[in-house]
C-alpha cells in the first residue's frame, strides 16, 4: 500500500530536489472514447490536473467512474512536483485560462487557496452528494474560507504512527510488543525522548533510537492546533510556545546523540532503512509503502507501527473545481464522487492514502486493513485513532516555506554539524525572515 512518496511527500517536506518538471500526459480515457482527441460523439471529457503520482489514476477510480457513466472521458496531466504545479495553478487561476476541470492542491498550500482564490472556484460544499459530516471537521475546515465556502474537498490526510524496529528494542532491553511501546510514550512527546535515552543505554552498536532531530520536531508541531500563523493571518512562530516546545525537544535529541543525524528522503536516509541504522521514525500511514521499500525483504517483521505520543497530521490533499471550466457541473460531481468514503476506502486499499472521510473508517477496506511488512500491524485502526484526534489546525499561506527552513536551515545545522540549538533557532529565523521579506 503506497502513497506518492517523495514526489508529493517531499513537497511537503521541502526536502531534496529532484530534477525539472515532467508530464505524464497519461490519458485516463480508453482510445476507443478518444478520438481525435475528443470526448467522442456526445460524450464530455473532464480533465483533471495533479501534482506526482497521485493515486486516483492507479487506483482505477477515473476507469470506475467512465464505466458508471458512459458519456464521460477522463482525461489526466501530472506535473511531476508540486514545486512547478502550483505556481502553475496560481498564474492559471489568475489568468482564468489553461486550467483543467478539476486541479489538485496540495495541504501546505490550501491556506493561500481558501484565503485568496476562493472566488474563482466552486463552492462543492453545495454539489449533490458531498455531506460534510462525512469528513473529518479539521479536513472539511481546511478547505473551507473564511466567509464559508467550501472550495475544496480533502481525497487524504497523513495520520501518524511511530514505526519502530522490534528487533532493535529488543536488543536495547525494550518492549517490542505494539501495544507496550505506544505505552512507553503515550501522552507526551518527551517521554518519547525518554525512550530514547533508555535505549541508547543498551544501543545495538551502530544503531541510533530516531532517524532525524527535523522529523521529530515536524511530527509534534503537526500536533497543534497552533503553528505558524494566528487566527489573524500573522506570523506568530518565532513567540508560539507551542513550535519552541517542538524545536526544543527535537534539539535535545540531537544534542544528546539519540538521532542518526540523517535528512529526510535523501540517499542516506534510504540507505538507512537498508541498513538498520535507526530504530524509530514518525510516520504517517503513507510512509508505510516508503519503508517496505528501503528496508526491502530483510526489514519484513522487524519493522511494527505504534501509536504516536499524541495525534499528528503530515500531509494531505484536496481536489477543486475553477469558475473558469467548461464543465463546472461535471467537474462537481466528478470530485464529490472521487472524494466520497466508498472510493476513499478504496485508494486507501490500493494506495495507503487515508481517507479524511471519517465516514470510511467504518468500511472493511479500512476497518480490517493489515499491513503484512509490519508484522500484520492494524494500520486502519491504529491510524483512524489517530485522524479523529487531530485538532483543526490554523494554516497560513507560507507555511510550507516556514516549515523547510526550520528544518533545513535550522535543525539540520544542529543536528549534522554540531550547533547550539540557539545558533540553529537564529539561522533559522533569518532564512524565514528573508524568504518572507521581513
Amino acid at each position: 500500500m503506497r502513497r506518492t512518496v517523495i514526489l508529493a511527500v517531499v513537497a511537503a517536506l521541502g526536502a531534496g530536489l529532484l530534477a525539472g518538471c515532467a508530464e505524464d500526459g497519461d490519458d485516463s480515457a480508453p482510445s476507443s472514447s478518444n478520438g481525435g482527441g475528443g470526448g467522442g460523439k456526445g460524450k464530455t471529457t473532464l480533465t483533471v490536473g495533479v501534482f506526482g503520482a497521485f493515486g486516483l489514476k492507479e487506483a482505477g477510480l477515473y476507469d470506475e467512474y467512465m464505466k458508471l457513466n458512459k458519456n464521460i472521458v477522463i482525461k489526466q496531466t501530472s506535473i511531476e512536483r508540486n514545486e512547478n504545479y502550483y505556481p502553475q495553478l496560481l498564474t492559471h487561476l489568475g489568468s482564468g485560462s489553461g486550467l483543467a476541470d478539476v486541479q489538485a492542491v496540495e495541504v501546505n498550500n490550501i491556506a493561500e487557496i481558501t484565503a485568496t482564490q476562493s472566488g474563482k472556484l466552486v463552492d462543492l460544499g453545495k454539489t449533490q452528494g458531498v455531506a460534510k459530516d462525512s469528513f473529518l471537521d479539521w479536513k472539511w475546515a481546511q478547505g473551507t474560507s473564511k466567509d464559508g465556502k467550501t472550495v475544496a474537498l480533502g481525497t487524504d490526510i497523513g495520520p501518524q504512527g511511530i514505526c519502530y524496529r522490534k528487533d532493535l528494542f529488543a536488543k536495547a532491553g525494550l518492549p517490542s510488543d505494539r501495544e507496550a511501546v505506544g505505552r512507553l510514550w503515550a501522552g507526551d512527546w518527551n517521554k518519547y525522548l525518554e525512550a530514547g535515552r533508555q535505549f541508547k543505554a543498551k544501543a545495538p552498536k551502530g544503531t541510533a533510537f530516531v532517524d532525524s532531530a527535523s522529523g521529530v520536531m515536524a511530527a509534534i508541531t503537526g500536533g497543534n492546533e497552533n503553528r505558524f500563523y494566528d487566527k489573524d493571518g500573522k506570523v506568530v512562530y518565532k513567540t508560539n510556545p507551542a513550535v519552541r516546545e517542538a524545536w526544543d525537544i527535537a534539539a535535545e535529541f540531537a544534542t544528546e546523540g539519540l538521532t542518526g543525524k540523517l535528512q529526510q528522503f535523501t540517499p542516506g536516509w534510504d540507505q538507512g532503512y537498508a541498513n538498520g541504522a535507526f530504530a524509530t521514525v514518525s510516520c504517517p500511514a503513507w510512509m508505510l509503502g516508503y519503508i517496505q521499500d528501503k528496508a526491502g525483504a530483510a526489514g519484513k517483521d522487524k519493522w511494527d507501527v505504534a501509536a504516536a505520543p499524541k495525534p499528528s497530521n503530515w500531509g494531505g490533499s484536496f481536489l477543486t473545481v475553477p469558475e473558469a471550466g467548461k464543465n463546472k457541473e461535471e467537474a462537481a460531481k466528478l470530485v464529490a464522487w472521487l472524494t466520497a468514503p466508498a472510493q476513499q476506502a478504496k485508494l486507501f486499499a490500493e494506495r495507503g492514502s487515508f481517507p479524511s472521510a471519517q465516514a470510511a473508517y467504518g468500511l472493511s477496506e479500512v476497518s480490517g486493513a493489515k499491513h503484512e511488512f509490519f508484522d500484520d500491524a492494524p494500520i486502519g485502526q491504529i491510524f483512524s485513532k489517530a485522524a479523529e484526534g487531530i485538532p483543526v489546525q490554523i494554516l497560513g499561506p507560507k507555511d510550507l516555506i516556514i516549515a523547510q527552513n526550520l528544518a533545513d536551515i535550522g535543525m539540520l545545522q544542529v543536528d549534522q554539524k554540531g550547533r547550539s540549538p540557539q545558533q540553529g533557532w537564529d539561522a533559522a529565523v533569518k532564512a524565514i525572515d528573508n524568504a518572507l521579506d521581513q
